[in-house]
């Protein structure tokens, strides 16, 4: 196998690529999602009828989004699973920092140090674990032509790998199909079995049509549509399960978790099917690990540290000029607070005046049924008189 790899010069280079690639596709796609989110609260804070697809915001961050992917998608081609996966701390660490700088709270430094200290110090480890994995990172880097992985997928360790694989993601199915086992932990290592497939097919598929395009085709064997399929389908997949995680649980605890077990599980899948510490010494590994444990408690604290959105609540308002209650049981995540108005159920009143209480509709009639026998009982004694 020592022939497949290239020279530690050329793998130098070729990693360098890679992280460059990696690094400045997960900014622009921490950028672009940030334009399109400003492109949805715009649209939403104005009476504009056009869906969000109309604005020109919203694709322009849409067209940043798909340049980042593209690039994420190519630095595979160039640099190990090990050292690539892990830069995915970079999108989260941007965008941390794009919500500091855009910040329009004024509030004074001690309060502000308060709130956002443990994001900073989350900032802090994310960029020296990036550092440490990034320098101490496996240098191999395998020209990846059709018969190399072939040769890999036959090979003992993948077969046995992606049959205990095939195992645990069975049984974490049935668990949460059959016995409903809506666990975050549940959810998210299914993502991350899946991913770790991944990204082995992520890195096969790039580097063939890198391979293809430099005028070595690569494109003729049936291995690269093999890696293709397995590629979408994965990719598919993942989407569905992020997406009933993010029904179930707090979207700030799947972002820290998803990216643990993700990066833990790629790292795993590239040592094993692309052998990427095979000529790493026990000092380097170390050290690389080191720095993913850093990184990993950094976008924890940075996580850990957001706001988690209020889930909506029905609640009923009362108009005092119209005398009209109202149902609101959908549309606006935050309640609104109505100026002249009392309410009651999940919304907090914030004028001071107590919230109001519903009177059942059968005592209504009991009230008025002794009123009529008092005063009939008053006319008797009247006559008597």
């Amino acid at each position: 196998m020592a022939g497949d790899y290239t020279r530690a010069d050329g793998s130098y280079t070729d990693n360098l690529i890679g992280t460059l690639l990696a690094i400045f596709g997960n900014v622009l796609v921490s950028i672009s999602l940030s334009i399109q989110k400003y492109s949805h609260v715009t649209l939403a804070g104005t009476k504009d009828p056009r869906a969000f697809y109309y604005t020109k915001t919203w694709w322009f961050g849409f067209i940043l989004t798909c340049l980042g992917e593209a690039a994420n998608f190519v630095s595979y081609a160039f640099a190990p699973i090990a050292l690539i996966a892990p830069l995915n701390a970079v999108s989260v660490l941007t965008s941390s920092i794009l919500g500091l700088i855009f910040l329009r709270e004024k509030s004074k430094p001690k309060e502000f140090a308060k709130q956002y200290g443990l994001s900073f110090l989350g900032c802090v480890l994310t960029i020296g674990g990036t550092y440490l994995f990034v320098t101490f990172g496996p240098n191999s880097h395998e020209k990846l032509q059709a018969e190399n992985i072939v040769k890999h997928i036959v090979g003992w360790p993948v077969l046995l790998y992606l049959l205990l694989e095939i195992i645990t993601f069975s049984l974490l199915l049935y668990f949460y199909k059959q016995a409903n086992a809506n666990y975050l932990v549940v959810i998210l290592l299914l993502v991350a079995l899946l991913g770790s497939v991944t990204v082995i097919t992520v890195k096969a598929v790039s580097g063939m049509l890198v391979l293809s395009m430099e005028g070595t085709m690569q494109l003729g064997y049936p291995i690269f549509y093999v890696m293709f399929v397995s590629m979408v389908a994965t990719v598919i997949f993942q989407a569905s399960f992020l997406s009933q995680a993010c029904k179930l649980h707090d979207s700030s605890l799947i972002a820290s978790v998803s990216y643990i077990l993700s990066t833990s599980f790629a790292i795993v899948a590239g040592a094993i099917f692309y052998l990427e510490f095979i000529h790493e010494d026990v000092l380097h590994i170390c050290m690389f690990l080191l720095g993913c444990a850093v990184c990993f408690v950094g976008v924890f604290a940075i996580t850990k540290n957001r706001k988690r959105t209020k889930t909506f609540e029905p609640y009923v308002t009362m108009d005092m000029t119209k005398g009209v209650p109202t149902i609101h049981d959908k549309g606006l995540v935050v309640q609104p607070d109505y100026n002249g108005s009392f309410s009651y159920g999940a919304l907090v009143n914030n004028d001071g005046v107590a919230a109001a209480t519903v009177i059942p509709a059968y005592q209504e009639p009991l009230t008025v049924t002794a009123r009529s026998t008092a005063a009939s009982h008053r006319l008797a004694d009247m006559k008597r008189d």
